[in-house]
Formats: C-alpha cells, sequence, structure tokens
C-alpha cells in the first residue's frame, strides 16, 4: 500500500515539472513600439505680403547725341568732360568769321532796302495828288505805287536773310540740347566739323531719374491687375505703385522708385509684357545698362496661412499635401491648394484653416493613421519678400 501511493506521487511530480519546463520554453509578446516623435506648427492666420523680383536693365531717361549744325573749325571746347551739363550751356565754338561776315552783309542789306523802301513809298505818295490832277500820267503814279510795293518785298527778303545769318552765326556755339551728364569729346580744338555729320561730337545723357525696364511674365501682370482690384496692393499718395530696386550686388537701392507704365501688348515669343519704373538718381549711382532686379509688390493678405515649403509634398495627380495631427496624435493626411512663395513659405489659399497641426519634422516612413507623439515647435517668421 505504501509502495503505491509513493509511486502516484512521483507519477504527479514529474507531470507537474514536464508542464513548468513546457512552460518555460514558450516566449512571451514583445511590448507594442512606442509612437513615433514628430514635430508640427499650428496654423495661425496673420498679414502676408509678398514681392516679386523682375530682373531688368536701367535705361537713360533721355539721351542726345551733340552734332554741328554748320561747317568750320573748332576753336574751343568749353566744357569738361564726365561733367554735368545744363540744357542750352555752349560746348564747342565754331570759327564764327565767316557767318559774322555773313550776318554783316545781310544786315547791311537790310539796311540798303529798307532806305529804298522809304524813298519808294514818298515816291508814291508825291505822285498820288499829282495823278489827281492829271499833272501826270496814271502809269506814272501806277510804277511808283509798284515800285513801293516791290521795296517792301525786298525788306522782307532782306529781315529773313538776317535771321537765317543770325541763326547760323549763333549754331558756331554748339549747346547742349538737354540738361545731364556730358560723356567724352570726339573732337579736339582744331577739327574740322560739317553741317549734319553723323559722328557725334559728344553724348549728353540724362540719368536723373532713371527707367529701369523689365520684362514681367504676362500671369503675374493678371496678379498685379487683381491687387489692385481687390485692394491688396496699395499705391502711394501720387497713385504711383512703389517698387524697390536690388543691385547685382545683392545689395538694395537706397531710394524707392514707382511703376510707371506696362505695355499694352504681350511679347509672343516670350509672353511677357514690358514693365518700366522710374527712380530718382541724383548721385548719379545707377548708371545706364546696369543688371538689378525690380521688386515689386505682388499683394497683402491680412489673414493669410502660410506653411513651410519642408513639409509640403506632392501626390502622384500633382496635389500639393501635407501631413497633420489629427484626433487621438494620428496622422492625416490633407490636400491643399499652394499660391505664391514667401520666405520659403508657401501661401495657403485653401486646405488649411487656423489651429490645424501641421508636421514639420519626422516625415520620414510616416503613413496616415499611424499615432505620433507631437511635438510643438515655432512656425518660422515671415519677412514679406519672394
Amino acid at each position: 500500500m505504501h509502495k503505491r501511493t509513493s509511486s502516484r506521487s512521483t507519477y504527479v511530480l514529474c507531470a507537474v515539472f514536464l508542464i513548468f519546463i513546457s512552460g518555460c520554453d514558450k516566449k512571451s509578446p514583445p511590448p507594442a513600439p512606442a509612437p513615433a516623435q514628430v514635430g508640427f506648427i499650428t496654423i495661425k492666420p496673420q498679414q502676408v505680403s509678398w514681392t516679386t523680383q523682375l530682373p531688368g536693365r536701367t535705361e537713360a531717361e533721355m539721351t542726345a547725341d551733340v552734332r554741328p549744325q554748320v561747317s568750320g573749325l573748332i576753336l574751343k571746347r568749353l566744357f569738361t568732360e564726365g561733367s554735368d551739363v545744363t540744357a542750352g550751356q555752349p560746348l564747342y565754338q565754331i570759327d564764327p568769321a565767316t557767318y559774322q561776315a555773313s550776318y554783316d552783309t545781310a544786315l547791311a542789306t537790310l539796311e540798303y532796302d529798307q532806305a529804298a523802301l522809304t524813298t519808294a513809298r514818298i515816291k508814291a505818295d508825291r505822285y498820288r495828288p499829282l495823278a489827281a490832277a492829271q499833272a501826270i500820267s496814271q502809269q506814272d503814279y501806277d510804277d511808283a505805287v509798284a515800285g513801293a510795293a516791290e521795296a517792301a518785298a525786298n525788306v522782307a527778303s532782306a529781315h529773313a536773310s538776317v535771321e537765317q545769318a543770325q541763326i547760323n552765326l549763333e549754331y558756331t556755339k554748339v549747346r547742349s540740347p538737354i540738361a545731364g551728364h556730358i560723356g567724352a569729346s570726339s573732337v579736339t580744338p582744331g577739327a574740322l566739323v560739317t553741317a549734319d555729320q553723323t559722328s557725334v561730337l559728344a553724348t549728353v545723357t540724362q540719368l536723373d531719374p532713371i527707367y529701369v525696364d523689365v520684362e514681367e511674365p504676362s500671369t503675374l501682370r493678371l496678379q498685379l491687375q487683381q491687387g489692385f482690384a481687390n485692394g491688396n496692393i496699395k499705391r502711394d499718395a501720387n497713385g504711383d505703385v512703389p517698387v524697390a530696386l536690388q543691385l547685382e550686388d545683392g545689395s538694395m537701392y537706397n531710394l524707392p522708385g514707382a511703376l510707371q507704365f506696362t505695355e499694352v501688348t504681350v511679347d509672343e515669343s516670350t509672353g511677357t509684357v514690358l514693365l518700366r519704373a522710374t527712380f530718382p538718381n541724383p548721385d548719379h549711382f545707377l548708371l545706364p545698362g546696369m543688371y538689378v532686379h525690380a521688386v515689386l509688390s505682388q499683394g497683402v493678405h491680412q489673414n493669410g496661412i502660410v506653411v513651410p515649403q519642408q513639409a509640403v509634398s506632392h501626390n502622384t495627380h500633382g496635389d500639393a499635401t501635407v501631413l497633420l495631427v489629427g484626433g487621438g496624435n494620428k496622422v492625416l493626411l490633407q490636400i491643399i491648394q499652394t499660391g505664391a512663395v514667401v520666405d520659403n513659405q508657401w501661401v495657403v489659399t485653401s486646405g488649411l484653416k487656423a489651429g490645424d497641426r501641421v508636421i514639420m519634422d519626422g516625415l520620414t516612413g510616416l503613413d496616415p493613421g499611424v499615432k505620433v507623439t507631437p511635438v510643438a515647435e515655432t512656425a518660422p517668421a515671415i519677412t514679406a519678400s519672394n
């Protein structure tokens, strides 16, 4: 009896041991992975203004070539090369001797003809009563009247000759046609010049103000017109649109300009429209032909929404998309519409609203529906330029 009980106990102990060994062979399930950490920014509507930089070149407002209008030898150069000149300022003196002689001759002829006119008129006046009394023939009186008329015509012709001679004499002083900056002289004293020659003596360029001509895509011009219509683009007190100027070295010109006009036709080969801005240039810092960028305001949105470019991607259909932190900290895919780029940020025209949490960091391998651990970040600032 004792032996049978001992065997049964041994059997139970072995069974328990086998169950224990079998349980030890099974692995416990791994713990669930922690949600990925992502950085996000909260959308807050703000005032967003943007500008467009358009490449162009500076152009002189006026340029005038100086040419002689009479022939002769250059006696003097009356200006300093590279200086500013005023309109009408004498630049060269052509030898006036022959023109002075022609003027004196024309003046003497005028005086002679004026004396002859006086004599002819006196004669006609004297013959009038004599012809009435038939003391002289009617033919003699008619000849006297005709002689007075001919003398008057000679005086008028002499006057014209004097004026022409005076003009030619005045032309011996070659004057500046406009005010501006004069360049190098192509002739020196002693050179022979001829009237209306093709080669110029010098060139005068008006540098203040100065033009900046740029080519704007026609689509941007439409945005510009819409900005005027809805009040997003403001004009100054004179009704002009302010324009800034960026120089070739990246620095900004210190005086503001104004948009003057836009061309009325689109260049079919480039799809662009000519824009012209005017800038004050009192120190002649800007010279014609300089490569610059006109910085043109394209509008101001009082409640604009922007997202950094790094947060925006595109799906297979080409739609712009962002990932949001949704309810329960789960990832949501949102399609958005974008407009201009401002400071490396997209202006969002639809698809986002105030309070949306847009994921900025940790986007790699992130799929919609996944739970994440969101960490708030500071949104980049807007400095309003494109």
